[in-house]
Order: structure tokens, then C-alpha cells, then sequence
């Protein structure tokens, strides 16, 4: 039962750190496409601007699925 445990406790450390490495690329990706100036509409620009900014705060935070889910966003109005 502990070796479960252990298995499980190890799978979702693994997890974690895997979205914690997905985060800055996605960040990265997405400021590639910002300079890229895509055609938006102000709005859509605002809202991918707060995304970007959420998810990295997210990210800073501890938060990566939250953090991956922002930045999902913000890379569906970029179209990447």
C-alpha cells in the first residue's frame, strides 16, 4: 500500500513540474506572436495582453494548471 502511495505521490510531482517547464514557452510563444503586431481587435488585444499576464503570474504563483489553462487562451484568439 505505501509503494502505491509512493508511485502516486512521485507521478504527481512529475506532473507538476512538466506544466511548471510548459508555462514560460508558452509565454514565450505568445510574445513571438504580440510582435509578430497580429491583426485583432482592441479587445481581443486586451484580452490576450491579461491572459498572458495572468498566466505568468499564475505560473510565479505555483499555479501552472491554472497557468496553462490562461495562457491556452490567450494562444486560441492568436490562432497558435
Amino acid at each position: 500500500m505505501k509503494r502505491y502511495l509512493a508511485i502516486g505521490a512521485a507521478l504527481l510531482f512529475a506532473a507538476g513540474s512538466a506544466m511548471a517547464f510548459h508555462c514560460p514557452s508558452d509565454m514565450k510563444k505568445i510574445d513571438e506572436a504580440l510582435a509578430k503586431k497580429p491583426t485583432l481587435t482592441p479587445a481581443e488585444l486586451t484580452e490576450v495582453t491579461k491572459l498572458r499576464a495572468d498566466g505568468e503570474a499564475l505560473h510565479k504563483a505555483g499555479k501552472h494548471q491554472e497557468s496553462v489553462d490562461a495562457l491556452a487562451k490567450a494562444m486560441k484568439i492568436l490562432k497558435i
